[in-house]
């Protein structure tokens, strides 16, 4: 237990060695430390889950979602220790508040980057089904899109096979009228269209000309039907039209399995909208909620400084920090001191220095001068 205590306190940023003089502020740190150590490890949790996607089907997303995960919480570790440790409760509370509100802001920021991830393992089935949704109607989109420029690049094409079937259609029809027209007048019935004589006579030998042409016309539109057809069939295949197809189920649970990061966190995204663009409030509040608990959790260390009053670490830290300083100006006294000190010396000793070579230089020119 004292081990997990110091470790704790370690956590908290708290000296350890102030801290252990007073035993009433132990398991506020204690608190703190906790709070701070496994806001880290969700964020370590959080981040390596994240780096698993982005590597998601390499043979190393498993190592790299670990190391990723063990630096991104112990940076979140080491971002959470400063913004508690660095908070002074000398001040007046609205100077606690005002000091502490961009490490608020801060934290609020880290709990947002933490939950996201972690979002998304939660809401896993629900993004895996939007994604595959999404999935089939781009596919949808993409064949409609194929479809349109294939009409508008081939329109005349297809308007000629179009006149082509409607004259076939119309040949049909009228063949099979002009065949019973041959057989009333062969029999003999007698209608507006016939003559009602029996046998194959001048007018059955007209009507059968007439059938033989509408035949022959209709042996061509076919065959140049048969042409249109082979030949929009072989663009059809050109433009990709027939080879592609809608994603089976398979398929789309392939591809939801093999989805990146930023595929995924559109689709948290979407989960809070209906289809036809409302807002889904259950699913928006359970994603807000999640989203809020773990801003909570990042803050609350920050929090409970905030809350708690001033006790005797606080004012023990404040005294040695207060120490600290009057130490440092005598410091910087003695430093300066030692420096005057220093420096007058060296000032005195080039000056005797510079007093013996001038000495010694009007000496030699004295005799010099006297020997001449």
């Amino acid at each position: 237990m004292k081990r997990i205590t110091r470790f704790f306190w370690f956590c908290s940023g708290a000296h350890v060695g102030t801290l252990k003089k007073y035993p009433i502020e132990h398991n506020k740190y204690v608190g703190i430390g906790a709070t701070i150590f496994f806001t880290a490890l969700f964020a370590s949790l959080s981040g390596g889950y994240a780096m698993y996607f982005v590597f998601s089907g390499s043979a190393f997303a498993v190592g790299f979602a670990i190391l990723f995960g063990l630096i991104w919480g112990t940076a979140i570790f080491n971002l959470d220790r400063y913004i508690v440790s660095s908070i002074d409760k000398q001040g007046t509370t609205n100077q606690q508040i005002l000091q502490a509100s961009p490490r608020i802001l801060l934290a609020i920021m880290i709990g947002i980057v933490i939950s996201r991830p972690l979002e998304l393992k939660i809401f896993d089935k629900e993004i895996r089904q939007k994604l595959k949704t999404a999935y089939l109607k781009g596919q949808h989109r993409k064949i409609d899109t194929l479809q349109k420029t294939y009409t508008q690049k081939y329109a005349m094409e297809l308007q000629k096979n179009n006149e082509l079937k409607k004259e076939k259609d119309s040949l049909e029809t009228d063949i099979n009228r002009s065949r019973y027209q041959l057989n009333q007048e062969v029999f003999g019935d007698k209608t507006n269209q016939t003559s009602g004589i029996v046998g194959y006579g001048t007018y059955a030998k007209q009507k059968q000309t007439v059938l033989q042409e509408k035949e022959e016309r209709l042996k061509t539109v076919m065959d140049d039907q048969g042409k249109m057809d082979q030949y929009l069939g072989d663009r059809k295949d050109y433009e990709g039209l027939n080879t592609m197809r809608l994603f089976n189920d398979h398929q789309l649970d392939s591809l939801a399995n093999v989805a990146g990061f930023s595929d995924r966190n559109w689709a948290l995204g979407q989960l809070s909208y209906n289809e036809n663009g409302t807002r889904d409030l259950d699913t928006y509040l359970a994603e807000s909620f999640i989203s809020f608990l773990f801003i909570l959790f990042e803050c609350l260390p920050v929090f409970v400084k905030l809350m708690s009053p001033k006790g005797p670490y606080d004012v023990a830290i404040s005294k040695l920090s207060e120490a600290d300083i009057h130490y440092a100006e005598r410091e910087k006294d003695r430093n300066i001191e030692v420096t005057d000190s220093v420096y007058d010396h060296h000032v005195g000793e080039e000056i005797s220095k510079r007093k013996k070579i001038f000495s010694a230089q009007s000496d030699y020119d004295i005799e010099r001068h006297s020997y001449d």
